[in-house]
């Protein structure tokens, strides 16, 4: 993904200079990155960036006019045009489409210009009047910073990797988080894979200079917005509207042209039903299963038609199997493990998501701020496959997660499980193209934490919402079958229907018995997963690691070198793999997990 690069502090620049270059390469994913650097001898400072072409970071360095400050910005913001037309008044020129008048507003009123900014972010400012460098990022941590400190300096990065190529000292697993990953899917507390290497936690603001001490401050307490008096029903959905109206245009301006990733649920369609006020078209897209067009792409299709919108589906099919290999490969890489290869069809998707418009505006996230939803937990795989010594670690990790998950909902959503989950997803699609959601958006997050309790698990103010925006659209019911007026004759009916093929979906796929994994396999002549799979899914992994992909499967875990990983039990790991690739069994959690911990040791331990 598009980031920074950073070292601070003499020793290390002196010690890393050979591989700065081969740094800014290492972070260039796609031919479509630029890339540059700045060094600054007097402040012990060398910052080098990747940024997508013709984004809005793509106007780097970034300079006042008496070029005394520097800022280097990588990400988006999403300011009131009132903020833009002050600093005008004020005699700065900028162009508004790129990130340039970000640098004015930090003339205007000091380090507090942080607390002005919404998006995803990370960045450096450098004051040579002051001698001072600040390191920032969103107040969610989701624009992502790895840093590894030493007595002399500091090394950071928005990729774990770039740290990995500066000090290969650093080439270590960090045991705790690799339990967490094999059980949460991620690493929890700001640790990351590696030993020695920590995350910068949200709304950070670190200060350095030559003659003092760093200064680890934040710019942004969460709990100025947990403390905020809850609001009564009617005034929470009046405000829910007026904010919905005021957030939503701030996410369709920029250079570069943009689409919109549709899903059938609810999240997209609150977009969809107050497009109106935008005379352009947006192209819209769906990801499909290679079997039928599923709920979500019948659903979708026929929103992008209500609204006039121009629209398409993007299939993960045989050409997606045929490149599984590289793609996995590319997935922890890019991610730098953190998105196991569960994620390649989402690569696979956005590149050619990319050729039908650089941006992508999705309803990622909105179930999370606006209902509290927690999207991942602990589900630990068989215990057999490790060795003793390693699975203490892993009952260990889940009770990690219980004692973060106490607390509220909302702030664990916001400041948790965004930064910590949901990252791996956002930093693969990012990768490819710019991702964008309103859901994200400081306004709406500050307002969520007021919603009544109440309606904390309620889908009612989304359908209402989308009900005022677009009253055809609002009667449609969703992907799982619920509608706003949920009274309507036969509306139970059909909501129970569709969940029902969810779920059989799901028993079918991810969630089959072992016992009717076998049964499955030996009536697999009339090809069973032509009634079941596709319905609401793209990805059918299950059914690909037994058939399509068990060669794969085999070559990387029956290796003797995977075998012999001092957390696995090798007979145990040697015989799930045989099940499931036989048909006898269902480990398609393990084979996940297991393929993707052999290829981080393979892209960053071994190497």
């Amino acid at each position: 993904m598009p980031g920074i690069i950073g070292i601070i502090g003499k020793e290390l620049l002196h010690h890393t200079v050979r591989q700065r270059n081969q740094i800014i390469k290492l972070m260039s994913h796609e031919h479509f990155y630029t890339s540059g650097a700045y060094s600054n001898d007097r402040l012990n400072l060398w910052i080098g960036w990747t940024i997508h072409q013709d984004s809005f970071s793509d106007c780097l360095p970034i300079w006042n006019e008496s070029k005394d400050i520097c800022l280097i910005f990588s990400g988006e913001n999403f300011s009131d045009p009132e903020q833009l037309h002050r600093l005008k008044s004020k005699g700065h020129t900028f162009k508004a489409d790129n990130a340039a008048y970000l640098v004015h507003m930090y003339e205007d009123i000091g380090l507090d210009f942080l607390n002005n900014l919404n998006g995803i972010f990370c960045g450096v400012l450098i004051d040579t009047k002051e001698h001072k460098i600040i390191l920032f990022n969103d107040r969610f941590g989701l624009g992502r910073i790895y840093y590894h400190e030493e007595t002399d300096g500091l090394l950071f990065a928005s990729e774990a990797k770039a740290l990995l190529k500066l000090l290969p000292s650093l080439r270590k697993l960090d045991m705790t988080s690799f339990a967490e990953y094999f059980t949460c899917g991620c690493a929890l507390q700001y640790r990351t894979l590696f030993s020695g290497i920590s995350l910068l936690p949200g709304g950070s603001a670190w200060k350095y200079s030559p003659e003092h001490k760093p200064l680890k401050e934040k710019y942004f307490q969460q709990e100025i917005w947990e403390n905020q008096t809850p609001l009564r029903k009617e005034e929470y959905y009046e405000k829910l509207k007026a904010t919905w109206e005021c957030v939503l245009p701030r996410y369709f301006h920029g250079r570069q042209n943009m689409a919109i990733s549709l899903t059938g649920g609810k999240d997209s369609r609150m977009i969809m039903a107050w497009l109106s006020q935008f005379s352009r078209h947006f192209p819209c897209y769906t990801f499909k299963s290679m079997y039928r067009d599923s709920e979500d792409v019948r659903l979708a299709r026929k929103v992008a038609e209500l609204c006039r919108q121009p629209y398409q589906t993007i299939q993960i099919g045989h050409d997606f199997l045929a490149q599984f290999a590289a793609l996995a490969d590319r997935t922890i890489f890019i991610t730098d493990g953190v998105m196991d290869i569960s994620g390649t069809p989402d690569l696979y998707a956005n590149r050619i998501a990319r050729e039908i418009a650089e941006v992508r505006l999705t309803g990622n996230y909105g179930q999370e701020v606006l209902r509290g939803a927690i999207s991942f937990k602990p589900i630990a795989p068989t215990s057999k496959i490790f060795n003793p010594e390693f699975w203490p670690l892993v009952k260990q990790s889940i009770t990690t997660y219980l004692n973060e998950l106490d607390t509220d909902r909302i702030s664990f959503v916001a400041f948790k499980q965004v930064p910590w989950h949901h990252f791996s997803r956002f930093a693969l699609e990012s990768s490819q193209l710019t991702v964008r959601s309103p859901y994200l958006d400081n306004d709406l997050v500050k307002l969520s934490f007021q919603s009544p309790s109440s309606l904390l698990d309620s889908i009612q103010p989304q359908l209402w919402l989308i009900s005022q925006g677009n009253r055809m659209i609002g009667s449609m019911g969703t992907d799982r079958g619920t509608r706003y007026h949920s009274f309507l004759p036969g509306t139970w009916i059909r909501q129970i229907q569709k969940e029902l093929t969810f779920k059989a979906e799901y028993a079918y796929d991810y969630g089959m018995p072992q016992w009717l994994a076998n049964v499955d396999h030996k009536m697999r002549i009339f090809h069973l997963e032509r009634m079941f799979l596709g319905r609401h899914k793209f990805y059918h992994f299950r059914k690909w690691y037994r058939d399509e992909l068990s060669d794969y499967v085999k070559a990387i875990l029956l290796d003797s070198k995977a075998l012999s990983r001092s957390y696995l039990d090798a007979r145990t790991t040697a015989n799930i793999v045989n099940k499931h690739c036989t048909g006898t069994g269902n480990y398609t959690l393990e084979i996940h997990r297991l393929i993707s911990a052999e290829l981080i040791h393979r892209a960053f331990i071994d190497t």
